[in-house]
């Protein structure tokens, strides 16, 4: 492919364009030819962004950054830090012990332990809940014991009747879930009859 200065580089009219659109100006795109660098697959030999400056006399960093994340396909550490986005959102990186709020959803000091209150909210961050099935108590969603899914306190004695009338684990909380609040109070005069 011709430049408009008469100079030849070996890169299609495409991976030019694009480039060019990185930042790099017709000078930088011939001395990329001049290093030997005549195609994306060159690019992707060359590596990084550092490696790049190096073969380059006065490359932008940040260029340099955008047409190797370009060549590789990867996003730099550079661009991610500066807020890169993935299909239109932001990339979050936590860590496995990472407790956010169930309330409003604020994020938990690192000395968090299980049953302490929100620091932005004041409320149980992670309430303990007890399971219906086995009888343990927990934070989160599911009982670490035995797995069944929590259901709400106000739903226990609901779930553990269900549990003694033969209902399986998993179907307990939709159950609850999709009853009625007539089917509910039914159930609710059934514990009642039992405890008394």
């Amino acid at each position: 492919m011709s430049l408009p200065g008469g100079s030849t580089v070996g890169f299609s009219t495409l991976e030019y364009r694009i480039l060019r659109a990185k930042g790099l100006t017709e000078e930088q795109v011939a001395a990329l030819n001049e290093a030997g660098i005549e195609s994306k697959a060159d690019l992707q030999t060359v590596g990084d962004a550092a490696t790049l400056g190096e073969l380059v006399a006065d490359l932008d960093p940040e260029i340099a950054s955008k047409v190797m994340d370009w060549a590789t396909g990867h996003v730099s550490t550079q661009a991610a830090v500066a807020g890169a986005t993935i299909g239109g959102g932001k990339v979050v990186l936590d860590t496995a012990d990472v407790v956010y709020c169930v309330h409003c959803g604020a994020k938990q000091p690192k000395d968090y332990h299980s049953g302490d209150l929100c620091v932005a909210c004041g409320r149980q961050a992670e309430p303990i809940l007890s399971c219906y099935w086995c009888n343990a108590s927990g934070p989160g969603q599911f009982c670490r014991a035995c797995g069944a899914e929590f259901v709400p306190t106000s739903e226990l004695d609901l779930a553990i009747l269900l549990r003694r009338e033969g209902l399986p684990k998993e179907e307990i909380p939709r159950k609850l879930r999709v009853m009625s609040a007539a089917e509910k109070d039914d159930l609710w005069g059934r514990v009642r009859r039992m405890r008394g």
